[in-house]
C-alpha cells in the first residue's frame, strides 16, 4: 500500500508560480512511476508530469517549459514547480505512483489539490 497527501495548491494570478508537493508513505521502495494529473471542470483526468525511479521525466506538451517535477529520495516527496501559470491550468491537481503487481500495474491517487488561475 502507498498512501500520498498532496499539497501547495491555491489561488493566483495569471503569470505567478505555485508548487504543489506529494509526499509518499508506505510502500514507497516499490513504487516505479510517480506523477501529477490534473482535472478541469467537465474534462478528462489528463497527465501533466511524470517522473521515474531512475530519474527520467516526461511531461504534456501543454505545460513543457514551464512545470518542472522533482522529487527529493530522502523527504519522500514529489514535486510540480509550476510558473507562468495561465487560466487553462486551472484543474484538481492529483498525484500519482504506480507500482508493479505482478502483470499488472497499480495506481495510487492522492486526494487533489485545486489550482485556480485567476486572469
Amino acid at each position: 500500500q502507498v498512501q500520498l497527501v498532496e499539497s501547495g495548491g491555491g489561488l493566483v494570478q495569471a503569470g505567478g508560480s505555485l508548487r504543489l508537493s506529494c509526499a509518499a508513505s508506505g510502500s514507497i521502495f516499490s513504487i516505479n512511476v510517480m506523477g501529477w494529473y490534473r482535472q478541469a471542470p467537465g474534462k478528462q483526468r489528463e497527465l501533466v508530469a511524470f517522473i521515474t525511479s531512475g530519474g527520467s521525466t516526461s511531461y504534456a506538451d501543454s505545460v513543457k517549459g514551464r512545470f518542472t517535477i522533482s522529487r527529493d529520495d530522502a523527504k519522500n516527496t514529489v514535486y510540480l514547480q509550476m510558473v507562468t501559470l495561465a487560466p487553462e491550468d486551472t484543474a484538481v491537481y492529483y498525484c500519482n505512483a504506480r507500482v508493479p503487481d505482478g502483470n499488472r500495474v497499480r495506481d495510487y491517487w492522492g486526494q487533489g489539490t485545486q489550482v485556480t488561475v485567476s486572469s
